[in-house]
């Protein structure tokens, strides 16, 4: 069973997840900063609601203009992913060796929670294996990619003890990544607070349970502008997905806090 998917995203009134195309909100944004003032750390708001195992982020977040690189419906079959062969692995079943890297010294620490990066082309550097902060104390970065990720980035994952699941042949297969990370990691909620790519490849492929959002008191426009399910658009036989107000929440200085049930397609 796969685990329960939330998405979360902080965004304007007009559902915009940035102020334009191509501004990185991680390098830091004074138009953002200013519609933002006093929301506090959305990833502590998020901890402490959802307890999540796993925080899921598209490769968007960290190479701007790059899409995450996902696939949301048709499973692939495994790919790629040398031998891992440069740590102790927990054990895993036969034909799992080749396409997960799961250092036992790292996956069998009590409590141990994920930060997750899907990169299927593996261009995601990431800079630490476990977050500086002591506030992220037992949460661990983790790499979904696919077979289309070049060997020398998985030794590199593998040199500094980033665990990955290679799950997809060119791109991540999502459906396939979320019953992995049930199966191997014992995963049971997962919080997506990537990107407009990301979170619309999981609601096409029906993996979104929860919607959660923060809306500020503010309104962007633009086209192009970085927006919540940013995925193709609906074909003539396909439908909205229908949701279920589950809770408001005024949250000061005008934001509202948002959460709705996924039902599933508003048609047949």
């Amino acid at each position: 069973m796969r685990p329960r998917v939330v998405t979360h995203n902080v965004v304007s009134v007009d559902g915009r997840l940035t102020i334009a195309p191509g501004v990185s909100l991680l390098a830091g944004d004074d138009r953002w900063a200013a519609i933002t003032a006093g929301l506090g750390d959305p990833y502590a708001w998020v901890r402490q609601t959802h307890d999540p195992e796993v925080i899921l982020e598209g490769s968007g977040s960290f190479l701007p203009h790059a899409g995450e690189g996902v696939q949301p419906g048709h499973v692939e079959a495994p790919s790629g992913g040398e031998r891992a062969g440069d740590a102790d692995q927990v054990s895993l079943p036969d034909g799992d060796a080749d396409r997960v890297f799961l250092p036992d010294a790292v996956v069998s620490s009590s409590g141990r929670r994920w930060f997750t990066v899907v990169d299927g082309r593996g261009r995601v550097n990431l800079e630490y294996a476990e977050p500086p902060d002591p506030g992220w104390a037992g949460w661990h970065a983790l790499v979904l990619t696919s077979g289309a990720a070049p060997a020398a980035h998985l030794a590199q994952l593998r040199a500094r003890t980033i665990p990955y699941l290679v799950v997809g042949a060119r791109r991540v297969d999502l459906a396939r990544a979320l019953d992995e990370l049930a199966r191997l990691l014992g995963v049971a909620t997962v919080i997506c607070t990537g990107g407009g790519r990301l979170g619309g490849a999981l609601l096409r492929a029906g993996l979104v349970d929860e919607i959660d959002l923060e809306v500020l008191p503010a309104a962007i426009g633009g086209r192009g502008t970085p927006a919540l399910f940013d995925a193709p658009p609906l074909g003539r036989n396909e439908w909205p997905v229908r949701l279920e107000l589950r809770s408001v929440e005024r949250a000061g200085g005008g934001r509202l806090r948002l959460r709705y049930d996924v039902l599933g397609p508003a048609g047949p």
